[in-house]
């Protein structure tokens, strides 16, 4: 019969505990100075582990021929996070230490962080992860690869404020690349009932085999769940205070009272390239969460499919080698 253990020495001989023991001797010698602290100190190197352990098939990017490293470029990084290269280097190199909440959910979005992550990134920014009773606009990682790989189909996720938070080269081929307009542009709501006309200019123009007028107030009528489920969310509050506002015909939905979810709708878009393409367009929610996908679709064998399929070749620039 083997010899029974002490507590100690039996947690002393576990691989566990071995392991850790030769990784605090490497990191000693290496003259690490243990776990990351939550500080802004750690931000650049969070980032920099995350970027190389992304791989661009998850991230729905090319990988092309000549690629030196299997991670991400920062190049690639900073296209999906929506920041430019110069300010992801700084923040890399700890030159840049205090993002702000919107970049810093953009690149938890970019890296496909899951929960924890995403908070030791706020953390790490001087940041305050989001709590309760806030839209949680965090896309996980496996949505996020879900995104990526549905390279054929045009796809992008949105909050329950509707917000767009992500969305692949599909979906930049048929309705405009969002990059190209502000973050507080790309919402959807904002979009059909703004004052500021940047955010439909970005927008192919679109008919729809229900009216305008049934997705004015589905979106209305689903934004008022929203507000509800989240009474606390200050970008949702000052959404619905700004659009009731400037807008009679949101106020006068808001107050009808009527609470739906937008669900599906089939729709024309009237593309530059390819002419009018018809689509169906489904929202799909992901379990678990509040985010709602939003999937276009045509038959197969059909000339919408046909133009999908051209619009599939030419979709997606390839990010140069840095």
């Amino acid at each position: 019969m083997a010899p029974t253990l002490a507590p100690a020495q039996e947690y002393n001989q576990h691989p566990v505990r071995q392991w850790d023991q030769q990784y605090q001797y490497a990191s000693a010698e290496a003259g690490d100075d243990g776990p990351m602290s939550d500080t802004a100190s750690d931000l650049g190197e969070v980032l920099r582990g995350w970027r190389d352990r992304l791989s661009p098939v998850d991230a729905g990017l090319p990988t092309g021929p000549r690629r030196r490293t299997e991670g991400l470029r920062r190049e690639e990084l900073a296209q999906l996070a929506g920041v430019s290269v110069d300010y992801l280097i700084r923040l890399e190199q700890g030159r840049a230490t205090t993002p702000s909440a919107q970049v810093t959910a953009s690149l938890a979005r970019a890296l496909q962080l899951n929960g924890a992550e995403r908070d030791h990134l706020y953390r790490c920014a001087g940041l305050l992860p989001p709590g309760p009773g806030s839209i949680d606009r965090h896309v996980g990682p496996g949505i996020a690869r879900l995104v990526g790989r549905l390279a054929d189909t045009p796809v992008a996720v949105f909050a329950a404020d509707w917000d767009l938070l992500t969305w692949n080269p599909m979906w930049s081929a048929l309705q405009g690349n969002p990059t190209a307009i502000d973050v507080t542009h790309r919402n959807l709501v904002r979009v059909m009932f703004g004052s500021d006309d940047r955010g439909r200019a970005a927008y192919p123009p679109a008919s729809s085999t229900a009216d305008l007028e049934h997705l004015a107030t589905a979106l209305v009528a689903d934004l008022r769940i929203a507000a509800v489920r989240f009474p606390r969310d200050a970008p949702l509050s000052a959404l619905i205070t700004e659009l009731r506002t400037q807008n009679s015909y949101f106020d006068a939905l808001w107050r009808s009272g009527t609470a739906a979810e937008h669900a599906t709708d089939r729709k024309t878009i009237h593309h530059a390239t390819v002419g009018d393409i018809t689509l169906d367009c489904d929202v799909l929610t992901a379990p678990g969460t509040d985010l709602r996908l939003v999937v276009y679709t045509a038959a197969t064998g059909t000339a919408d499919a046909d133009k999908l399929d051209f619009l599939r070749v030419t979709a997606g620039a390839v990010v140069p080698e840095h």
